[in-house]
């Protein structure tokens, strides 16, 4: 019997298989090592996730001692699982979330549980064959009632985790109670254990490195603002690019602090990521209501402000993303039109920057924000000038109207991210009065004779109250005390505004409380 000879073809593919599992070693290990680098970056990144993974295993080793240690075992039983489930479920990576979900839990299993054990009762009044008719009836009303209650949006914002183990927990027990004798204590047992393992999530969370969603939410929105003012500062030297032929003094001048920020392009595409901010604002903000005062943050912090800021910052955004379409267009304003506005156009944009980025500072410091005020009003002052820019430009011989269509739109969208920009800096003001921001000068205590003046003054009023108000003078702070003050007026705070004479040390604002303006 003789044997055929291999084929070429036969010879080639051979020949490829064989190079494919020499190195399928080596792609696996690559592969690996990429795997590898990917978990150390994310460590890297951000360390709380490795420290929330840590703090997870120690909770869940924590617990399971309900199992493993015998005295406990004979109190919870079989039970003490319900403490493992309740970590694995509970414990979040941010103190909000983790006393969301384990306020939720409880309260859902204790109101579940005691629904459950009287509607178990109120179904052994009937005969045997009835009992269970009765339990399906009361179980389909209150799932169909529950499940219903999940598609309403502040339930769902706020309580859905509760509902949905509400509905859990009443199914359980008056499913299982149906074939449980001693079901009062079956319930008790789990109810502890539940106890248990949320104290353990919550105590976890909030005193072993905590991670707070409303201090991630602070940063991210005062972020934000940052990565707008970016591109603003860079937009105008990379829009308007000089030309030796047409370079005036003073243009260059102007261009001069845009032009540092175009080496880095990373700088002018994070205006990108605002864009996708609102899922990640919402969540946190939902979660920082439920966080005990930290840090600056009080109880009560008005965290809807944020929303409302990072709306505006995401709508400032959105014209930045149409703005940037004009950079690399292939339809192009005239370079004479483009020096025509160039100027204004520029200081328009970083007038605009440095306003957001004094709006930034004053969130991330928590202090007042008039350092922003200047600049917001000389950005108004450049919508002014544009538009007399514009009309020049626009009288100019031998020039398409057509050609002034880009550079117009350019010089729109412009003016309203300007008008976004003193948007956003009369919401960081409001917030700086709600969350009682601190002065920007820090009071200064001297003693006595060392260049400390006190004098007494009487503003004249429409009524004929008789008051007095004085006026201390030191250096840059002036402190004033209105000697009429009556605590019981409470108008200003009503109004989402601290008291100007006891809160707030903005001068203007204590003036406006003396002499009696609203």
């Amino acid at each position: 019997m003789e044997i055929e000879p291999a084929t070429p073809g036969k010879a080639r593919l051979f020949a490829r298989g064989w190079s494919w599992l020499k190195a399928l070693p080596a792609r696996k290990f690559k592969k690996v090592v990429e795997a590898a680098k990917s978990i150390k970056q994310l460590g890297q990144d951000d360390p709380r996730r490795v420290i929330h993974c840590l703090k997870v295993g120690l909770a869940l080793t924590l617990v399971s001692l309900l199992y493993y240690c015998k005295p406990l075992y004979e109190v919870f039983g079989g039970s003490g699982i319900w403490a493992v489930i309740t970590v694995v479920l509970v414990l979040e990576f941010t103190v909000g979330a983790t006393i969301s979900k384990g306020l939720n839990r409880g309260f859902a299993t204790l109101f579940a549980g005691a629904l459950a054990i009287g509607t178990e009762h109120f179904s052994r009044l009937f005969d045997r064959k009835a009992e269970p008719i009765v339990l399906g009836v009361f179980l389909f009303l209150l799932a169909t009632t529950s499940s219903f209650t999940r598609f309403i949006p502040r339930i769902k914002a706020k309580y859905d985790y509760g509902v949905l183990i509400f509905i859990l927990t009443f199914t359980l027990v008056s499913v299982s109670g149906y074939r449980t004798e001693n079901l009062l204590e079956v319930a008790y047992q789990r109810l502890s254990a539940i106890a248990i393992g949320g104290a353990t999530c919550i105590i976890m969370s909030v005193f072993v490195s905590p991670v707070w969603a409303g201090k991630d939410l602070h940063k991210l929105t005062a972020s934000n603002l940052e990565k707008l003012a970016n591109y603003l500062e860079g937009f105008g030297g990379e829009y308007f690019q000089a030309d030796p032929d047409h370079e005036e003094e003073g243009i260059s001048t102007i261009t001069a602090a845009s032009n540092s920020k175009l080496d880095d392009k990373a700088l002018l595409q994070g205006y990108k990521s605002v864009l996708n901010s609102k899922n990640t604002e919402e969540s946190l903000a939902s979660f920082a209501r439920w966080e005990p005062g930290h840090g600056g943050f009080h109880f009560r912090h008005p965290w809807n402000q944020y929303l409302k800021i990072g709306a505006l910052a995401r709508q400032c955004a959105h014209r930045i993303e149409v703005l940037d379409g004009y950079i690399n267009s292939d339809i192009q304003a005239p370079l004479e039109i483009r020096n025509k506005i160039r100027e204004s156009s520029t200081k328009m944009c970083l007038e605009s920057s440095q306003a957001l980025r004094a709006l930034a500072s004053s969130i991330k410091t928590m202090t007042d924000p008039s350092a922003a005020d200047p600049h917001v009003k000389n950005s108004e002052t450049s919508i002014n000038d544009l538009k007399i820019a514009l009309e020049s430009a626009s009288k100019l011989e031998n020039v398409d109207l057509l050609a002034i269509i880009p550079i117009a739109s350019v010089a729109s969208i412009l003016i309203e991210i300007t008008r976004y920009v003193e948007r956003i800096s009369e919401l960081v003001h409001e917030l700086s009065l709600l969350a009682y921001f601190k002065s920007a000068a820090t009071s200064v205590q001297q003693e006595p004779g060392s260049g400390l003046h006190r004098g007494s003054v009487k503003p004249v009023f429409d009524d004929d109250s008789d008051r007095s108000v004085t006026i201390i003078v030191q250096a840059t702070n002036v402190k004033i005390i209105d000697h009429q003050y009556d605590p019981s007026n409470t108008d200003l705070q009503e109004n989402g505004i601290p008291d100007p004479a006891v809160k707030s040390d903005r001068l203007e604002e204590r003036l406006n409380y003396i002499l009696g303006r609203t």
